[in-house]
């Protein structure tokens, strides 16, 4: 790697963050019915740079990053298509708008992974991942999304 693995990984965090910023300008955009094609295409852009370069990290065996990655990137050509192939015509509409919704929580939900696992006082409530502090943090996380999405869905409708 050219600036070795401490740049590779500011590099990817740095693709994370603005995918996950222009994600939520996308997603204010639904719910105030605006298409807004440059915070869209960062959005797009970096999210799938953002899964791309998560299988650039030594591995050795499938890791669950790799496969919410995968299950992204899939995420993410349904909203591509639906975005720029179709005008968003018919079924489309609601189709990309669940397509990016999904897309951002799922870069978020990786998000809160890695807070609890870098950040030492999280660490320190959930060791495993698998105590209250980080289930319910997913949980309120996943909550929010879902009345995101479907509120998205409701008010979004194509210019």
């Amino acid at each position: 790697m050219l600036f070795g693995l401490d740049g590779f990984t500011l590099f990817h965090v740095a693709l994370s963050l603005l995918g996950i910023a222009a994600g939520f300008v996308v997603v204010g955009g639904f719910l105030s019915n605006a298409q807004l094609d440059g915070a869209t295409l960062v959005f797009l852009a970096a999210t799938v740079a953002t899964n791309v370069t998560g299988f650039g990290f030594p591995f050795v065996q499938l890791l669950p990053s790799h496969i919410v990655a995968i299950i992204s990137l899939v995420v993410l050509a349904v909203a591509i298509y639906a975005r720029y192939f179709t005008s968003l015509h018919g079924i489309w509409r609601p189709v990309y708008v669940l397509s990016a919704t999904l897309a951002l929580y799922l870069n978020v939900f990786v998000l809160v992974v890695q807070t609890f696992l870098k950040n030492p006082a999280l660490s320190a409530l959930a060791p495993t991942q698998s105590e209250l502090p980080f289930t319910a943090t997913q949980g309120v996380v996943l909550i929010a999304f879902l009345l995101l999405g479907w509120s998205a869905v409701r008010r979004f409708r194509a210019v």
